[in-house]
């Protein structure tokens, strides 16, 4: 294998990395709210007003910024009503979606914001399209935000909220080409504009960024359709954000895979890419001053049911073949900093690609979760544009030759603080790089590596260190460093300019 060059034009900023491309979404899902979040204040697992400690101790090391809730398919049949007041007095639902459990409605609004100031998270509300009101959706912008003396901020006070949550992100629905109601694109523009004209800014130093549902995928058309009917005539501008989502799916199962399958999931979470160009390319088109963001708020793996776990609940393992995921996604929303504003991988806890497993009162991180923590140093970053030169690996595809990169990553800037994350997909072959820092000169501090021997290997409640970063000093300096990057590995790489 050829040595590969890595460039990084320092003179060549592309936008500053928005740290909510570092989201989350927490749905009530099997077990990601209950047992993952909220265990109960009279738990015996240590707590802060129900709300595990051992969890929220993790999420902050990785400085989540926002946080989706309640869903997700959830949230189109969730009335928020159900979740406040007295929790004894709440009415019990059904979770309809997720293998029809009783859904006790003890942990709601004020428990979400709750756990999201206990992590430092901003608050995203999902409101309920599919199956709600303008007017439910627009109390619970009021219950919220509103600071003065209405019979719903009085409630909240009454709740145990005084001041009010100043709640910015709201999705208008969810999947509304699905599980949201299965509308035709024409057909959801035409509702999300009636519901986001009540969508009032309560708080005028907060206003709303309203939320739309976008593809499923890179659904060109979808996109095209939509915005042909919200923009008719004048236009209609109340509209911050505009929400695809990507599951990459999976190859094999979550920890049974062949070499090809291990590729294959890469080359499909690649994919990625062509979403995040093209779909910003069509926006661009009716929004050509990008005052409308583009936003992933679901993406991930999602692998087959996991024997002996309910298959309603889509409980999974966590590989290193996960972590090159969310590295390589990550790498992309950072590539393309002036195109994305928001990604929320699914999910947080205990839900396909989680970055934390609880079992009863044992607590344990993913790779994925160490993936989140080497690259907090993007967050707020200034995007730098990068090249990469390397021999690609061959493979097959539904029975079609394809190409998956042979290195990728980015680099941002802090002052004069480099970072570069580079993920290396050979299962076999490490691979010698020259990083050419162009513009300027820097000196190599730390290095950081995630990998391990076996592709397959993940974090178990027994073994929960095997799948870990590997921390070093990092020499070199001037324009050019040589690095030799793992197989099957992430890598950071700090550097301070000179």
């Amino acid at each position: 294998m050829a040595e590969a060059t890595i460039k990084v034009l320092v003179d060549r900023p592309v936008g500053t990395i928005h740290r909510n491309i570092y989201g989350h979404f927490a749905e009530h899902l099997g077990r990601c709210i209950y047992e993952g979040v909220w265990v109960g204040e009279d738990s015996p697992i240590p707590n802060t007003h129900g709300i595990r400690n051992d969890v929220v101790q993790a999420l902050r090391k990785i400085h989540p910024p926002v946080i989706r809730w309640p869903g997700g398919c959830f949230a189109d049949d969730y009335h928020w009503r159900d979740g406040i007041g007295p929790r004894e007095s709440r009415p019990r639902r059904i979770n309809a979606h997720w293998g029809q459990v009783i859904e006790t409605n003890v942990f709601g609004t004020h428990e979400f914001i709750a756990f999201c100031r206990l992590v430092g998270a901003e608050p995203y509300l999902c409101g309920n399209v599919g199956s709600g009101t303008p007017r439910e959706m627009r109390d619970w912008v009021e219950y919220c935000n509103f600071p003065g003396d209405s019979t719903l901020a009085r409630e909240r006070a009454a709740n145990g909220s005084p001041e009010p949550f100043r709640v910015r992100y709201w999705g208008v629905g969810n999947e509304n080409w699905g599980c949201g109601g299965h509308f035709c694109p024409e057909d959801y523009a035409a509702e999300y504009k009636r519901f986001a004209t009540f969508l009032f800014d309560f708080l005028p130093d907060a206003p709303l960024y309203l939320i739309a549902c976008g593809p499923n995928g890179n659904d060109i058309l979808w996109t095209h359709r939509f915005f042909e009917k919200l923009m008719r005539g004048r236009g209609f501008r109340r509209i911050h954000g505009y929400a695809a989502h990507y599951y990459c799916g999976t190859a094999g199962t979550a920890t049974e895979y062949t070499v090809q399958q291990w590729y294959e999931l890469l080359w499909k979470a690649a994919r990625m890419e062509e979403l995040v160009v093209q779909q910003r390319a069509i926006l661009d088109g009716y929004d050509p001053h990008r005052r409308i963001g583009l936003i992933v708020d679901e993406w991930g793996t999602w692998h087959p049911p996991t024997p002996g776990e309910n298959p309603r609940f889509l409980w999974q393992q966590n590989t290193l073949r996960d972590a090159l995921v969310a590295a390589l996604t990550l790498d992309i929303f950072n590539r393309h900093a002036d195109k994305v504003v928001m990604a929320n991988i699914a999910q947080t806890i205990n839900v396909l690609q989680a970055m934390i497993l609880t079992q009863e009162e044992k607590m344990i991180v993913t790779p994925t979760y160490h993936v989140y923590a080497m690259y907090v140093p993007h967050q707020d970053g200034q995007a730098l544009f990068t090249d990469f030169e390397a021999d690609p690996i061959a493979l097959q595809v539904g029975g079609r030759d394809q190409e998956l990169f042979g290195l990728a990553g980015s680099a941002s800037l802090k002052g004069d603080r480099l970072f570069l994350t580079v993920v290396n997909p050979s299962v076999d072959h490490p691979q010698e790089a020259t990083i050419r820092i162009v513009g300027a000169s820097a000196r190599g501090e730390r290095a950081q590596v995630l990998s391990h021997e076996d592709i397959h290997a993940h974090n178990t409640f027994d073994a929960p260190e095997t799948v870990q970063p590997v921390e070093s000093a990092l020499s070199g300096e001037g324009s050019e460093i040589a690095y030799t990057f793992p197989p099957a590995s992430v890598t950071a790489l700090s550097f301070r300019l000179t």
